[in-house]
Parts: structure tokens; C-alpha cells; sequence
């Protein structure tokens, strides 16, 4: 676990071979003294947060109630009839609210206007559970239909079956499903009640959907970063989906953590993530970080929520969320004088080659915008969700082309064991049925026409290609067995042979 604001905090360890027995006795009763005071601290500390929290959902309501003051006077366009009704102190109050001011603060409605023609775009269109508030963490749990399995049910076991029945009392899980189909929605949650009716009918489970209405329209997107257009409107509606899902989170509690539908957490994480907010709560942070995958694990205080959900509706259609999220720990943590911040000087995560132009695809599941198109071209690294026996990756190239050598390199300075194992080193020849090959290479073909012609050793494949092969119209990574781990690959060179 990091904790993201460039504080360093040092523990020193005095060791002493005698002690007195008295000295010893008041040193006791002092660290206990010590100890209830901190423990009182921690629990005002809590106590100013939730008053907080508070403060800010009336704030919210407040404001509410004010926007739905301008649409009253617009929808009446100043007639006398209708503003009859109104007391002259209302009059009043409703023209200072409603004149035209030079200067304005942009709100939500300002980055989504549609919101404004559709009463409700903010409230959930399902909502399950007992609407718990004033807990120490709140975990947001996001989950969408996915074409192969949901795991869904799998981490919300794994999340409850963890915790102790005082640490059941202090948390509250919000399951936010991103889908706007109803029956499918429905179906989740009839499971979901099903499968945890008693953590429901607790308050320790919430589930809620969002209104179709919340969307803007996602089908004209600016297609940035090499990134296809599904993948543009893929990322763009994370953006909103984790928004809406902090939004109603905040006023819950004192912490909020982001978890996903797909993770398997640790004994004790509860008392653990708990217990290192307190020890921080003299500090000025703002994001503690117990995860280093994306966006998952990361915790903010409520307070803060405000702001990081403002930043990422100004910037939801530009970048994915773990980029933006980076953007704001820039702006508000990083001093720009300072020329050995670690955050921003971190070794380089992929290296940059110019291959031969070719389509790019795979069968695994990329993780958080590393995709394979950007690290064909040098722009970013790919990262993949777990490989298991079958997947691939695929590069066939515009032309068949003359290849001299290949590199293939996994894993990178931050996650040296997201590496590809058990992997393989394919080519198609363009004229296949021409080849005049030598026994060993002939040895080498597989039955869909490829040759096998290297693997993955230590995450790193790299040789030479039997010139009897040229020219080349694609080349494989094959996985042969299930992987253990996450695979990262951050350097491809396929070097065209010069004449």
C-alpha cells in the first residue's frame, strides 16, 4: 500500500539492553495514556468527517432545490399569474437566484446538460437495501454484463465472508450495475437478493442502476489515443459510470474505496485498510492506494469526492479514469519546482520500435487502455487479465513482409511478474504451399498452416526467422498452458530484413 501524496513517514526502532523496572512502569502508563488519546483523536477525527459529510449532502440538496427554482421561473417565462403564488421574500429570493450574473461557477449541468430535460437523471432507477450511512468505509463495487462470466457473485463472498460481525456493522457495499437494459437488471438483482438477502436486509449491501437518461449520447465520440471507437464509448461511459457510483456513495461515510466485480481480497484487508487511514489521520492526503491495478483500490476521503468527481466530468470524454487520476494528483500534489518527484520519474514502461504497419488483435482482455494497438506503435504498454490455454495475440501485417528478427519483451520495472509463460512464437509464410523448407523447419509446422519457431524464456522471446519462410504474412503468440499471473507485454520489434 502507497500513500500517494510524496509524504514519507519513518518509523525509528530504539533498542535498549537494560531497562529499569520503574522507568520501565512509566514508560508503560505513558504509551497507554498515548494510546487513549490517540484513540480519542481518531475518533473526533471521525466524528468532524461525518459532520462533514453531512454539511455537504445538505449543500447538495440545497443546491437542488435551487436548480429546480430556475427551471420553475424559466418554465414560466415571468408570467404574472403563475408568480402570484409566490410571497414578495420568495420574489425575491428567486430573482437574485435567476439574474444573469458576469460571473458564474460551472455544476454538473454544465458538463451534462442533457441531464436538465429529464427529471431524475440523477437518482438511481433501481435501488435495493437500507440506504446505511455513517460508516467508516463505503466500497463501490461497479459490474456490467460481460460476455463470458460474471465473478460478481464470487466477490461479494469474498468480501463479506472476511469480516467480523463488528466489522459487518461499519462498512456498506454498493453494488453499481452499468446497464440500462431492465430486464437485465433485473435479473441481477433478483439473484443478488437472492444470493444475499441477509446482508441486504442488513444494510451491509446496497445495489442501485442508473437512469437510461443519465447517459449523454456516447455515438460521436473523438477516437484518441489509437483507440477504436467502441473502446472510446467503452471508456467514456467507465468515466460516468464510476461518477454516478461515487455521487451517491459520498454522504454514506468517512472513506471510499473502489473495488471491481472480478478481485479476490485478503484476511483482514477490512481491519488493515481501516486501521492505515487512521494512523494518516493527522496527515493531508489524498489518495491511499492498496492496490497498484488502475483504478482499483484506491481510497479517498468523502470530502474529497467532490472534487476528484468534478475533474472527471470536465475530462470524461478525453482519457481513462486511471489517467485522469493521475492529472489531479499532479495538480494537487506535486510540486513543480521539485525535479525528483517519484511519481513522474518513473523508468520507462515500454520501449518504442517501428514495425512493419499491420492489424493487431487478441483474445485476452485488456486491462485499463493498455492496449495492444498503442504498444504496437510505441505509445504505451499492453496488460491482460490472467492468459489461459488457447488465447492469442495477432499481428498481421498490410503486406507480407521479408522479417530478420523479432523481440518480444513482458513484464515491465513496475510489475516484473506480469510476464507471458507458457507462450509461443508463430509465423504464417505468405506462399505456404511454395516453401522448399528443411526437414526441421517442415518439423516445426502446425496443422493451421503456422510454424512454431520460438518461446517465451524468463517473459522474454526474441531469434532470428529461416529466410525459407519469407515473406511473412502474420505473426502469433500462442498460450499453450493456463497462466497464474497477469501478463504485461512492453516492447514488440519485428525488424524488417534490409536488402
Amino acid at each position: 500500500m502507497r500513500l500517494r501524496n510524496g509524504t514519507v513517514a519513518t518509523v525509528l526502532v530504539f533498542i535498549t539492553t537494560f531497562l529499569s523496572l520503574s522507568w520501565y512502569t512509566a514508560w508503560q502508563n505513558g504509551k497507554e495514556k498515548l494510546i487513549a488519546y490517540q484513540r480519542e483523536f481518531h475518533a473526533l477525527k471521525e466524528r468532524l468527517r461525518i459532520a462533514e459529510h453531512r454539511t455537504l449532502q445538505r449543500s447538495s440538496e440545497l443546491n437542488a432545490i435551487l436548480e429546480q427554482f430556475r427551471r420553475a421561473v424559466a418554465e414560466t417565462n415571468g408570467s404574472k399569474n403563475a408568480l402570484n403564488n409566490f410571497s414578495d421574500e420568495t420574489l425575491k429570493l428567486l430573482k437574485e437566484l435567476t439574474s444573469k450574473k458576469s460571473l458564474q461557477v460551472p455544476n454538473i449541468y454544465y458538463h451534462l446538460p442533457h441531464l436538465l430535460k429529464n427529471e431524475g437523471s440523477l437518482q438511481p432507477s433501481v435501488q435495493v437495501g437500507l440506504g446505511r450511512t455513517g460508516v467508516s468505509i463505503v466500497m463501490g463495487i461497479p459490474t456490467v454484463k460481460r460476455k463470458v462470466k460474471s465473478y460478481l457473485t464470487e466477490t461479494l463472498h469474498s468480501l463479506i465472508d472476511k469480516l467480523s460481525p463488528e466489522e459487518k456493522l461499519d462498512c456498506v457495499m454498493v453494488v453499481f450495475i452499468g446497464e440500462t437494459d431492465f430486464d437485465y437488471v433485473n435479473n441481477v438483482v433478483a439473484s443478488l437478493e437472492k444470493e444475499f438477502s441477509t446482508e441486504i436486509n442488513s444494510g451491509l449491501v446496497e445495489v442501485i442502476a442508473p437512469p437510461a437518461t443519465y447517459y449523454p449520447d456516447l455515438t460521436n465520440l473523438k477516437e484518441t489515443f489509437g483507440d477504436s471507437k467502441e473502446r472510446v464509448r467503452w471508456r467514456t461511459k467507465q468515466n460516468l459510470d464510476y461518477c454516478f457510483l461515487m455521487m451517491y456513495a459520498q454522504k454514506k461515510g468517512v472513506y471510499y474505496i473502489q473495488l471491481e466485480d472480478d478481485i479476490v481480497v485478503k484476511q483482514n484487508y477490512f481491519s488493515t485498510i481501516k486501521n492505515f487511514a487512521l494512523q494518516l489521520a493527522s496527515e493531508d492526503w489524498m489518495i491511499l492506494e492498496f492496490s497498484q491495478l488502475g483504478f482499483i483500490g484506491k481510497m479517498f476521503q468523502s470530502p474529497d469526492i467532490t472534487l476528484i468527481v468534478e475533474f472527471i466530468f470536465m475530462f470524461y470524454k478525453e482519457k481513462p479514469i486511471d489517467w485522469l487520476l493521475d492529472h489531479i494528483l499532479w495538480v494537487k500534489v506535486c510540486n513543480p519546482e521539485k525535479d525528483a518527484d517519484k511519481d513522474f520519474l518513473k523508468p520507462l514502461l515500454h520501449k518504442i520500435h517501428v514495425n512493419p504497419p499491420a492489424e493487431v488483435s487478441t483474445s485476452l482482455k485488456v486491462y485499463q487502455g493498455h492496449t495492444l494497438e498503442k504498444t504496437y506503435v510505441g505509445e504505451d504498454f499492453f496488460w491482460a487479465v490472467t492468459p489461459v490455454a488457447g488465447d492469442y495475440i495477432l499481428f498481421k501485417f498490410d503486406k507480407p513482409v521479408n522479417v530478420e528478427r523479432y523481440l518480444f519483451h513482458s513484464g515491465n520495472p513496475e510489475h516484473p511478474g506480469d510476464i507471458l509463460l507458457n507462450t509461443t512464437v508463430e509465423v504464417l509464410p505468405f506462399q505456404n504451399e511454395e516453401l522448399v523448407l528443411s526437414k526441421e523447419t517442415k518439423d516445426k509446422r502446425l496443422e493451421d498452416g503456422y510454424f512454431r519457431i520460438g518461446k517465451f524464456e524468463n517473459g522474454v522471446a526474441e531469434g532470428t526467422v529461416d529466410p525459407s519462410l519469407n515473406p511473412i504474412s502474420s505473426f502469433r503468440l500462442s498460450v499453450i498452458q493456463n497462466s497464474a499471473v497477469w501478463a504485461i507485454l512492453n516492447e514488440i520489434h519485428i525488424k524488417k530484413m534490409t536488402n
